[in-house]
């Protein structure tokens, strides 16, 4: 519910804060006091459309705030929570008006959109004027305001169920249908295709290991040609070559001849020189021993063809068929899918069809008891607001519930049944919408009927009614007041009204008025004492000049509450 209103700078209202309680709240004042400032600011802070000249004069902005009470499982708290805002046990709202007309809405502090803001605030409030009428008006809302008078939870759950059942089961059927007409569509090449990649037979990660094994051979590749370059230059293959380890040979038989048959020759000048080339020597002979068998320890020069030929085949799969190389096993097994789809595909298909057919029948049938409940709620809620009406001085009014069949591309989880509510307000004329014919006041008061009997059925916590007793007095505006107390037991009501017959039934009363401050216009607020509430209803009873007689009767009034 409503428990508090904050407004800065609002035409006539420089500031204002008002607490809220539970039941009948009266606003009553004098015309043109700004009773109707108090619901434009209300409307503002809740999503109206925004006027820079609502903007109090030689002010720079204005500012609307308020603040509602929830329980912890109402769908605005469920709102609050899918848009990840920041939820409490109270959900403020907040609207900042700019003189250039712009304006900024938060919801518990947090910027939202002005389209979000109007979306809770239909869940938190609902306001019946003499100009706008939402709610009960609007003929989306008579579906579930029938239901909730008069249909049982578990028919319309029924229905739900049968309805998810019958889609669910014609999806299946339709995308069978679309597998099979695709795969017949294409089935040559969908065969080649699966015939090309079984053959194929990708594995999943054998790009990544064939790359990796690409480049281990290629190294090896480049190591096994270093080598065998190494081994060449230093025991070439043709003999016209130089050869480095015959012409050590060459040197070292040279230089032995110096010191053959020689006592000296270990001593000779020469002799460090011979045994230095015997070492080469002996060192290009260990070069070329271990040259070689490294050379006969590497790969098979066919594996790094035989690694690039298959990574290659996979890369050349994946660009012909427009998948990564990784996806190809998924491929594979979806093009399998779709010939599996076709070649037993038609006992599929039939079998779905079966199982739709039986599922729409199921939802059909209960349709159709939800209908006949429907029906019965319709009449039994004709009943109940007929007797509602005379004392409201809608003795000649005729409310009618319609419900029609939809056609089946429109029947739904809540059923086949399209409701309206419709009223004929004179004799001979044939019942229209709510809001078409009746008049402002006559609208106000056909809500009130329809609200005490769907009491219980709407899920907003606060109604407003802007003055729902226009054009009547005396005993309907008795019955008016006596409607909204009753009301009142089960939603927080706030009324604007100029009759003391509805004043009196409040369990709040606030009074509007005007006043001239340093040669301005101000509106105030003022919360009544009992006192108060007997001279106010007094004033509204006998006008300028209160009599005694008017205080009495106000008296007699607030005694009959």
């Amino acid at each position: 519910m409503l428990t508090a209103l904050s407004i800065r700078d609002i035409v006539l209202i420089e500031r204002l804060d008002l607490s809220f309680t539970s039941g009948l709240t009266t606003l009553t004042g004098e015309t043109g006091a700004g009773k109707s400032i108090l619901l434009d600011s209300l409307g503002l802070a809740l999503g109206a459309r925004a006027d820079a000249t609502l903007i109090r004069t030689g002010a720079e902005q204005a500012v609307v705030a308020a603040a509602f009470a929830v329980p912890h499982n109402h769908p605005a708290a469920a709102l609050i929570a899918e848009q990840g805002l920041d939820a409490g046990e109270e959900i403020f709202v907040r609207r900042i008006l700019s003189k250039d007309g712009k304006s900024r809405a938060l919801v518990n502090d947090q910027p939202v959109s002005v389209g979000f803001l109007k979306k809770l605030a239909a869940l938190l409030i609902e306001i019946q004027g003499q100009h706008e009428q939402v709610g009960l008006a609007d003929p989306a809302n008579h579906l579930a305001l029938l239901d909730a008078f008069g249909v049982p939870l578990h028919a319309r759950a029924a229905v739900a169920a049968a309805h998810k059942a019958w889609k669910d089961s014609a999806a299946r059927l339709a995308d069978a249908e679309q597998k099979i007409a695709e795969a017949a569509r294409d089935e040559d090449l969908l065969r080649h295709a699966v015939d090309e990649l079984t053959t194929l037979s990708p594995e999943p990660g054998e790009e990544e290991t064939l790359a990796a094994e690409r480049h281990r051979l290629q190294a090896g590749e480049r190591r096994a040609e270093a080598i065998a370059t190494a081994l060449s230059e230093i025991a070439p293959r043709d003999r016209r070559s130089a050869n480095p380890a015959a012409a050590l040979r060459a040197a070292a038989r040279a230089l032995g001849k110096l010191s053959s048959g020689r006592p000296d020759a270990e001593t000779a000048p020469e002799a460090p020189a011979l045994a230095a080339l015997e070492r080469a020597e002996e060192a290009i002979a260990q070069a070329e021993q271990l040259l070689t068998r490294l050379a006969h320890e590497q790969e098979d020069p066919r594996a790094l063809e035989s690694t690039e030929e298959r990574l290659f085949s996979l890369r050349a799969a994946a660009r012909k068929y427009g998948v990564p190389v990784a996806d190809l096993p998924a491929h594979l097994a979806e093009l399998r899918e779709k010939l599996a789809a076709l070649d037993h595909g038609a006992a599929d298909i039939v079998a779905l069809k079966a199982e739709t057919a039986k599922n729409r029948l199921a939802y059909i049938e209960a349709a159709a008891a939800l209908s006949d409940l429907r029906e019965k709620a319709a009449r039994k809620l004709e009943k109940a607001l007929a007797a509602e009406l005379p004392p409201l001085k809608l003795d000649r009014a005729r409310f009618t519930v319609e419900r029609t069949l939809l056609p089946e591309q429109s029947f739904g989880p809540r059923g086949a049944d399209g409701v309206k509510f419709l009223i004929a307000t004179n004799p001979g004329e044939p019942p229209g919408p709510l809001e078409k014919i009746a008049s402002g006041g006559e609208l106000s008061r056909l809500m009130l009927a329809l609200k005490v009997v769907l009491t219980g059925a709407a899920s907003v916590e606060t109604l407003i009614f802007d003055e729902v007793d226009s054009g009547i007095g005396g005993a309907t505006a008795a019955a008016v007041g006596d409607r909204l107390a009753a009301v009142a037991e089960h939603v927080q009501v706030l009324v604007v009204t100029h009759s003391p017959q509805v004043a009196a039934r409040g369990t709040t009363q606030f009074r509007v008025s005007k006043r001239v401050f340093k040669d301005r216009a101000v509106t105030i607020v003022e919360s009544l004492t009992d006192t108060d509430r007997r001279e106010e209803i007094a004033r509204m009873l006998a006008g300028e000049q209160v009599t005694e007689a008017a205080r009495q009767a106000a008296t007699s009034l607030l005694a009959a509450r």
